[in-house]
Formats: structure tokens, sequence, C-alpha cells
């Protein structure tokens, strides 16, 4: 039987590649923009809150990501921007265009959602694997470029003047002006970081590695901080840093208690759903608010919470515990000192 040789053209084999990755970039642009408004900061599901529940655990870019949602006007303006490039760059890809240079932004917008969301996923690590294989699948094409059914591939194929310049194939598509003794080198140093790069956050974010295996997506975490009495007003900082993106977090009740275990007073869930705006001051753009039936704790949003009590009026001084209990039967506490 007669045998059909086949070019190995390896830009022609990262089609599927380009295709896939081109589109879930893509569609970042399609789904906040054509299926639905997810850029509009008064609508249920803005972008910017998904973003602010990056913040707890992002690793190396959470200063960052607090700037912004400290400043929603700012969150917005890079949020847009951050939309068009993932369309730009999805699109692009996809038809083969300036293939490397946009290889490189699939590289870059994967790092980010690895770096700053790459701790959530409630099965399957999710946002970490989207990361480390947008992060492969980048080097890749950046390698390769793209074969026969692309518009680089048309353009050399036409002789249009541009890519008769020498830095056409480091932007689209064609042979890479490297040495064959060092392209090798390049792809084993280039494939090591990138494996390492995977190690490490793996074991950081999740316990991959060695250890106990852990994921804070699983269960609500709060932080509790700046606890204060005075002036009969109970005031603390609520900050949550677990649990699942999509779950609220649900407190249906906050106790203050003496060191005897005496109940001072007590937030039940109908006092939690009459608290008024006044009493919670929010920090970032998801915020702490109340729902029909509890007190609202989106993940990432922190707020003080200030509650007036008339039991609060003569407190002794002393050592006091703040107890805020989620629906859940979770409870976090917080020792407060009273002077």
């Amino acid at each position: 039987m007669k045998q059909i040789s086949v070019k190995n053209d390896s830009g022609l084999l990262a089609l599927s590649l380009r295709l896939v990755v081109g589109w879930t970039y893509f569609s970042a642009l399609w789904r906040r923009t054509i299926l639905t408004d997810k850029l509009d900061p008064e609508v249920a599901g803005y972008i910017g809150e998904k973003f602010n529940h990056f913040l707890p655990n992002a690793l190396g870019i959470k200063p960052i990501i607090q700037l912004l949602v400290e400043n929603p006007d700012i969150l917005w303006i890079n949020m847009v921007v951050f939309t068009i490039i993932e369309g730009v760059v999805g699109l692009f890809i996809m038809f083969g265009l300036f293939t490397r240079v946009m290889s490189i932004g699939v590289f870059g917008l994967a790092m980010g959602i690895l770096l700053g969301s790459g701790w959530i996923g409630t099965t399957c690590l999710d946002e970490w694997q989207i990361g480390v294989l947008g992060i492969a699948t980048g080097f890749t094409l950046f390698l390769t470029g793209s074969g026969r059914y692309s518009l680089d591939y048309y353009l050399i194929k036409n002789h249009v003047s541009i890519t008769k310049k020498t830095w056409f194939s480091w932007v689209a598509s064609g042979n890479l002006p490297i040495t064959e003794r060092l392209y090798p080198k390049i792809v084993l140093v280039g494939a090591l970081f990138i494996f390492g790069m995977t190690l490490m956050t793996n074991q950081i974010f999740h316990g991959g590695l060695w250890g106990t295996l852990h994921n804070k997506s699983v269960k609500p975490k709060l932080e509790i901080t700046e606890g204060e009495i005075d002036n009969k007003v109970l005031s603390f900082d609520v900050f949550r840093t677990e649990g699942v993106d999509v779950y609220g977090a649900w407190i249906i009740e906050i106790e203050l208690k003496d060191v005897e275990n005496n109940l001072v007073f007590k937030y039940a869930q109908e006092a939690l759903v009459l608290l008024e705006e006044a009493q919670i001051s929010n920090y970032y753009i998801a915020k702490v608010k109340p729902g029909a039936h509890s007190l609202i704790v989106p993940l990432g949003a922190k707020a003080k919470i200030n509650l007036p009590n008339p039991n609060l009026e003569g407190l002794p001084n002393g050592r006091y515990t703040l107890k805020i209990t989620d629906i859940s039967g979770a409870y976090w506490e917080h020792e407060i000192k009273k002077e």
C-alpha cells in the first residue's frame, strides 16, 4: 500500500489549539456584551464583582486587584479594556493573524488568571487548570505560529510586502530566525519554566505536591478584625476570604458574650435583614448587604459593621467574644477587649 507523505507543519498541527483557545478568550467579549451585559456595574453579574472574588488569595498581583476594587471607576475602565483585549486576542488567534504577538497575549492573560484566581474551583481546580493550560498554549503557539489555515499564511503565500520585513516572522508566522543549536534550548527552558510555574502554584494554592491537600473554595471563611465597643456601638471589620464564589455566606446570627459565656446581646436573622445602609460600610465593589433572610457576605467582600445596642451602655471593661454564625452552622469568633 502506497504511503502518502504529509509535511510536518507545526503551525498546521496547532490549528485545534488556535481555534479552542481563541474561542475561550473571544467568548469572554461575546458573553459580556452580546449574550448579556456584564459590563454594567448596576446589573447583577457585573464582571467587576467576579474580579473582586479573586482578591483574598491572589498570588503576587493582590495589591493591583485591591487598588482596582477600591476604586470602582478605575475598575470599570480596566474591565472594559480587559474585555476588549480578550476579544481581539481570541479573534486574531482563531483567524491566525499576527499569531505570535497574539500568543504573547494568550500567555499574559492566562498568567493573570493563574495568579489572580488559580485558587478558585470547587471540584476540579477550575481556574488553576485554565491558567496553566493557557500559559502552555500561549508558549506553544509562539513557537509554531500559524500554518496553512490562517491569514498569516495567506499574507505569506501572496507575498504581501510586510511579510518581507525581518520583524514579520517574530510577530506573525513563518520560520523563526533562531539557529538550530539555540532553538531546542529555548524550547526546553520555556517548557521547564512553565512546568515549574505549574508545580509551584499547584502547591501554593492546593497543596498538590506534599502536605495536606486543601481547597479554599469549599467552605466559607470569615476574618474578623478591628473589633471595638464604644458609645453603645459594637463595630468590627468582616472579610470573606474563602468559600464558593457563587455562595454568599449567609449570616443568620451575631452574638456578643462575656468571659463567663453570658450573652450580652444577639442580632438574629430578623434583625440582620433590617440593618440599614449606614450600618454597613463596604470597602470593595463586592458588597456585604442584608438579604431576604440573612446578612449576605460575598467572596472577597469586606465591610465595617456597626451594631448599636442598649445593652452596651455601662458595659464593664474586660474581654468579650464576638461570634458570627453562618446558615451552614459554621461560625467564627473574635476577641474584643473593652478598656
